[in-house]
Order: C-alpha cells, then sequence, then structure tokens
C-alpha cells in the first residue's frame, strides 16, 4: 500500500486540494491524518482559503480510504462532521510487519516517545518538519501544509515499502529515508 501522510491542514482548503491532487496523481491507497483539520487555532492567523465546508466535503468523499488522529485544534463538533473516525490520540499501523506509531505531537512526539518498540513515529503538530533516525526509530514529523514554521516550506509525506519520502505542497520530493 502507498499511504499519504499530512497534518495541520488548519481549515485551508487549497492546500488540502494540491495534497488531494497529489495523492490522485501518485495513486496512493490511504490517506493518514494526522489531526488539526478543520480549526486554524487561536495561535494562528486566519489562512488563506479557509473553508473547512469545503473541506469536509473533499474529506468524505474519501471517507473509506482515511484514517486520522485528533490534532490540539480538533473538537468534538469536528467529528460530528466527518464521516470517518478521528477522535483516537494515536494509531499503529504494521505494514509489512512494520510497526509504525501515528500521532499528531501534542502528546507523543520525539521528545517524548510512546512506551514499546516503533519503527517510526510519524506525527505534526510543531509545523517544522523532519525526517531522522533516533535511537532505532525513524521520526517523521511532517510539519504543515498550511502554517509551516522555522522558515520551512509546507510538506507532507509518503510511506511505500519501508520508506517515508518528505514532499513540497507542489510535489518536489525533499528527503527520503528507510526504516
Amino acid at each position: 500500500m502507498k499511504y499519504l501522510l499530512v497534518s495541520d491542514i488548519h481549515g485551508c482548503l487549497p492546500a488540502l486540494e494540491k495534497v488531494l491532487q497529489f495523492y490522485d496523481r501518485e495513486h496512493c491507497d490511504m490517506l493518514c491524518i494526522l489531526g488539526d483539520i478543520l480549526n486554524y487555532g487561536p495561535r494562528n492567523s486566519i489562512p488563506e482559503g479557509i473553508d473547512a465546508k469545503g473541506i469536509v466535503e473533499a474529506l468524505n468523499k474519501r471517507a473509506n480510504n482515511i484514517v486520522a488522529v485528533r490534532g490540539n485544534c480538533d473538537a468534538e463538533v469536528d467529528q460530528m462532521l466527518l464521516d470517518f473516525p478521528m477522535m483516537s490520540d494515536y494509531l499503529m499501523l504494521v505494514d509489512e510487519g512494520r510497526k509504525i506509531f501515528l500521532t499528531h505531537g501534542h502528546i507523543y512526539n520525539k521528545s517524548t516517545m510512546p512506551k514499546g518498540h516503533f519503527d517510526a513515529i510519524v506525527y505534526g503538530h510543531t509545523h517544522l518538519w523532519e525526517l531522522i533516525q533516533q535511537e532505532g526509530t525513524l521520526v517523521c514529523n511532517l510539519g504543515s501544509i498550511t502554517f509551516p514554521k522555522g522558515g520551512n516550506v509546507a510538506t507532507f509525506m509518503t510511506y511505500e515499502h519501508g520508506v517515508f519520502t518528505a514532499y513540497t505542497l507542489d510535489g518536489t520530493p525533499l528527503k527520503q529515508e528507510r526504516i
């Protein structure tokens, strides 16, 4: 399976549309959304192209191919609108024998790792993308497609056959790491 992983959409429909175009063009099988889907949050500016209803419509059309977790800006009312579960703090994915921990990043991250061994931990939250090995675990911070910080560009990642690849919002590859 080919997974597209994205975090911190924060209500920006134009950014999500670019990700979904990549998803279709690259024949991805599953969309993994790691929180902060509809709400831009009190610490961020209102993004250009904010359209929570448009995001709900675009994602609900793909609900059968979405797994998601709750971010710190997500609320129960968001779950009422979305046709896929998104209120869990984490998910565990096992792919070809590899254990991958998916979370938003406000609870578990590279500084506060979950208990147990995982081949990779994937999160967002900080809006700072990175793809590094840390103590035998691949740490994948997806960054943000709407509010990249620290001079970064908007980013998302794919995962297929043990390989994570970071991309800019326009689909340019940035870095690749194997579990």
